[in-house]
């Protein structure tokens, strides 16, 4: 498909509803969940806009064009996906944050309001019906504008919305004249630990209120049917000593951003299912192994397993029906 153009042509649109009917009618009478897509931004902007994942491509109006596909696809597919399970429940994962301006600073707050959009908004107000943010819609128009007919395909009913939550995001104008005319860019991990932030491995900003700040925005301005934490952990540098891997401050990062959800759920916000990020280390990305999320550690010589301090801790949190006292 890529071959063909990928993403940005609409026949992929089609090519993918015609997968989506077909596993559901394969699977359909087994499976009762369907996400449609995973964290269509990071397709959409990673992989043809900074070019960092695949295919590679660096151009913000082909980004543009693929995120709309991608949503145009995830409203068709599951339409299909019911139409042949009528039991599924059907949803999408998005990777959503807190957008926070690196000051008070009338253009930071500008470029916090214009990533917000790019990041957040563009994908959320289609998928809740709003069609495209007119503020987002008007900074890309000049590169790409999406057929407003499109939006009420997107638009179909979620029966919960994932949410993939690692950190806020942090955003300064950029000075001078960007090459994209965005004029955006977000704070470097060096900037983070200068104002006092703890960073993972992956140099993200551990902010565990920025998840109730999201679910409960959320709540407020969507009013999703359910939300499902389908993704929350963190990136260490874990190795074994005297044949144990003691992550203390992965159990820290996951006990404090579920204390969060709690509190987001004693506010009203109708959370159905946590999930941490991720059982196993695993190949993240651009960045191959070099990262470990697991709660369970891998040891890529000999793929022997070994559960990590917090796979004990998060058993033991299932096992009680809540966060231990600790």
């Amino acid at each position: 498909m890529q071959d063909r153009g990928g993403w940005a042509e609409r026949a992929t649109v089609e090519a993918f509803v015609t997968y989506a009917e077909t596993v559901a009618r394969r699977l359909g009478d087994r499976v009762r969940y369907w996400i449609t897509h995973n964290e269509p931004w990071v397709v959409a902007y990673l992989g043809h806009y900074l070019g960092v994942h695949a295919p590679g491509i660096s151009d913000l109006a082909t980004a543009i064009r693929v995120s709309h596909h991608l949503l145009v696809s995830h409203g068709l597919a599951a339409r299909a996906i019911r139409a042949v399970a009528p039991q599924a429940e059907v949803g999408i994962t998005l990777n959503l944050s807190p957008v926070v301006p690196a000051s008070d600073d009338v253009a930071d707050r500008a470029a916090a309001k214009a990533y917000d959009g790019i990041l957040n908004r563009w994908f959320l107000d289609p998928l809740f019906g709003r069609g495209y943010p007119a503020d987002t819609r008007e900074l890309l128009a000049r590169f790409f504008e999406p057929p407003e007919s499109d939006c009420a395909l997107i638009a179909e009913p979620l029966d919960f919305l994932g949410v993939n939550y690692y950190t806020p995001a942090f955003v300064a104008a950029e000075p001078g004249t960007p090459r994209d005319g965005l004029g955006v860019r977000l704070l470097s991990p060096e900037e983070l630990q200068s104002r006092g932030y703890e960073l993972t491995d992956m140099g993200w900003a551990i902010v565990p209120e920025g998840l109730e700040q999201l679910l409960v925005r959320l709540q407020r301005d969507y009013r999703p049917q359910a939300i499902v934490i389908t993704e929350n952990g963190a990136a260490f540098p874990d190795e074994p000593v005297d044949g144990r891997v003691h992550d203390d401050r992965r159990i820290a990062y996951l006990a404090a951003h579920i204390a969060a959800v709690r509190r987001a759920l004693d506010a009203g916000v109708p959370v159905r299912g946590y999930f941490v990020w991720s059982l196993l280390d695993n190949f993240e990305w651009a960045h191959g192994y070099s990262k470990r999320f697991g709660i369970v550690y891998v040891d890529y010589a000999t793929l022997a397993r070994l559960p990590k301090a917090s796979f004990h801790w998060y058993r033991q949190l299932i096992a009680n029906g809540g966060l231990p006292d600790r």
